[in-house]
């Protein structure tokens, strides 16, 4: 997932003070410093493109300290190693780090307006198993933007390039959110949860292509239990046919153990 907690799923869930919207760091840059790290044992039912089943676990965790906003997962995938696996002789691993770097904390001056809170010098990495497996890099701009009922989103606009084709290749438009919606006594709750990832102006099949996670999640202090219906266009930039589904809807179930 980017998937089930992103940085700021974190914060809501455990009511840390670092959840403040203030974005003027010129008193202390550390201010609103954090850390988080979970495992997600996950199942992937019609993931696309391809319609593949398989089980996966994740190791997720992101973080802020100073300047340096992070997210990242590690996914192992097929993890008995089952040979009627659809992950048979693919790629063991995949690895996503996002980090972010605060203008506002670098210039030391309170740059939000309006529903932007925060602003940032915005990066992905995407890295697969195999020596010509998934190896992406992006750089853009990044916000923390504050939307009516969703409340603080992450929404970051990156260019897009291809490290195993050394060139630059379209755009990719990404947001995620966390929305507890519903608490219990015991001070579990249930949450809406998830992200839009969008990629335009590529060359190849199709020109833009992208994803919608929308997850539900009860969560504990120590765990979580979700499902995560995941709608498809294009994906990657695939265009959808008979040999190669694209387009389409997945889903996923979850448990998770935070630390």
């Amino acid at each position: 997932m980017r998937k089930s907690l992103v940085a700021l799923s974190v914060l809501a869930a455990t009511a840390l003070p670092a959840a403040v919207n203030a974005a003027d760091y010129s008193d202390d840059i550390h201010k609103n410093d954090y850390s988080w790290s979970q495992f997600n044992l996950m199942y992937a039912f019609d993931e696309l493109p391809g319609e593949s089943n398989h089980d996966y676990l994740e190791m997720e965790f992101g973080g802020r300290s100073g300047i340096f906003d992070l997210y990242g997962y590690v996914d192992v995938f097929n993890l008995t190693s089952d040979k009627d696996s659809d992950k048979a002789g693919a790629d063991k691993m995949f690895m996503k780090f996002a980090p972010r770097m605060s203008l506002d904390a670098v210039t030391g001056k309170d740059l939000s307006f309006g529903p932007v809170k925060e602003v940032y010098l915005a990066t992905l990495m995407e890295w697969g198993g195999g020596d010509k497996g998934v190896n992406n890099q992006k750089i853009g701009l990044g916000s923390d933007v504050e939307v009516p009922w969703l409340g603080k989103i992450g929404l970051n606009l990156y260019a897009s390039y291809r490290g195993n084709d050394h060139e630059w290749n379209g755009y990719h438009l990404a947001t995620n959110w966390f929305k507890p919606f519903h608490f219990f006594e015991n001070g579990s709750f249930l949450s809406y949860q998830g992200y839009i990832d969008y990629e335009f102006g590529l060359d190849g099949d199709a020109s833009s292509g992208g994803a919608m996670f929308n997850g539900l999640y009860w969560h504990s202090d120590r765990y979580a239990v979700g499902y995560g219906l995941k709608a498809y266009k294009d994906i990657y930039g695939i265009k959808d046919s008979d040999a190669l589904k694209s387009t389409g809807f997945g889903h996923y179930v979850s448990v998770t153990y935070k630390f």
